[in-house]
């Protein structure tokens, strides 16, 4: 039985090294990986696949730098092309990428069994292109594999439920088996000569921050205060942030405790993130890897899609507003001096054994059939 796995971005290559190990351990399974090149830069993407230890791509598209309707376009062009050269039994796709709504459609469309790896999230915010993504592809799939039982919960309400099944957190599987290592290989904060919860750490990547020059205007101003009042600031930089940032705002500075930095790998993340004070991300990724790995997490957001790590007592919402931020912040640390937070003890609650990528292949095999399209 052949799987063509898609992917683009830095969370799915996360994601898929878990469950690509797993199909390689079953002799029935042939898996083909259909890169489309949505994370171009070399730290986006490539170093993910050294690390992880994710076979080389079968396919690597090279779509990326375009709006979404090119980007997504270009995409199903190449995408119904592989499939129907490699003619796999089921396609697999992951999260809430363009890559995912490409590569959705694109099964779908030639009538090949379609699984949804972590279906089911919400934010209820149609202006983020992710919602779009994910809400598609869930009402297109055949099999949707859930993180948690909200999500299960949503499927359910949108009459999905009797194709939808929870598996636990495939993001808690790779944090599991990557932070030993990262203990060990990961030299990122004697490179940068930080000391352990000394730092905070901060990413930017959503359009509705970037493309907004108010939202990225206050999270700069706001980065610096907290750089220069509170704890050094260490800014992975992703490549589009940094060219938004310098046409949108120009004249921005970052003081000396600001440390703006090229993207990282994944074990260079995951040791940054464990270490870290505090995080400061609109990414929906960090935010559960700052739960997992029990540091306080600031979401840059008005809403997130997982709102296990606020029942957690782990995430706070804070939107772009400097005042709310450093409000925050100031929270955080209060609540660090006392000791007063662990969100370990909630992990298991609400996303699983950390065991998601085992599941996930048992429930493709018993649901894996030869594809009617060829």
């Amino acid at each position: 039985m052949k799987i063509a796995s898609i992917v683009g971005a830095r969370p799915q290559f996360i994601k898929a090294a878990s469950v690509s190990r797993e199909i390689r351990k079953h002799k029935k399974f042939r898996e083909i990986i259909i890169h489309t090149g949505q994370h171009f830069d070399q730290n986006m993407s490539d170093v993910f696949f050294r690390e992880m230890e994710i076979p080389r791509p079968d396919y690597n598209l090279d779509i990326h730098g375009k709006n979404h309707g090119a980007m997504t376009g270009q995409m199903m062009e190449k995408i119904e092309k592989v499939l129907l050269d490699e003619k796999p039994d089921i396609v697999l796709i992951y999260g809430d990428t363009n890559s995912t709504l490409a590569g959705a459609i694109s099964a779908k469309k030639l009538h090949i069994t379609l699984c949804h790896v972590e279906a089911g999230l919400r934010s209820f915010n149609m202006m983020m292109p992710e919602e779009i993504n994910r809400i598609i592809a869930d009402h297109t799939s055949d099999l949707l594999l859930a993180p948690t039982e909200n999500a299960l919960k949503n499927l359910e309400k949108e009459g999905l439920g009797d194709k939808s099944l929870f598996t636990g957190d495939i993001m808690l599987d790779a944090v599991r088996l990557n932070l030993e290592i990262s203990k060990i290989k990961s030299r990122i904060l004697e490179i940068l000569r930080i000391q352990t919860k000394n730092y905070c750490l901060a990413t930017v990547h959503r359009a509705e921050n970037t493309n907004n020059l108010e939202s990225i205007k206050n999270l700069l101003d706001t980065f610096n205060v907290i750089a220069q009042e509170y704890y050094t600031l260490i800014f992975p930089i992703h490549p589009r942030t940094k060219k938004i940032i310098d046409e949108l705002y120009p004249e921005w500075k970052p003081v000396q405790n600001l440390r703006i930095i090229s993207p990282v790998g994944y074990l260079d993340m995951i040791n940054l993130t464990y270490n870290a004070k505090i995080v400061l991300t609109d990414s929906g990724g960090l935010q559960k890897e700052s739960f997992f790995l029990n540091t306080p997490c600031i979401t840059l957001r008005n809403e997130t899609e997982w709102e296990e790590t606020i029942w957690g007592n782990g995430n706070i919402i804070a939107g772009t507003k400097k005042s709310i931020i450093l409000y925050s912040v100031d929270k955080w640390l209060s609540n660090q001096n006392s000791n007063a937070f662990n969100f370990n003890m909630h992990v298991k609650k609400y996303f699983g054994e950390g065991n998601s990528a085992s599941k996930i292949v048992t429930h493709l095999s018993h649901v894996l059939q030869p594809s009617p399209a060829f």
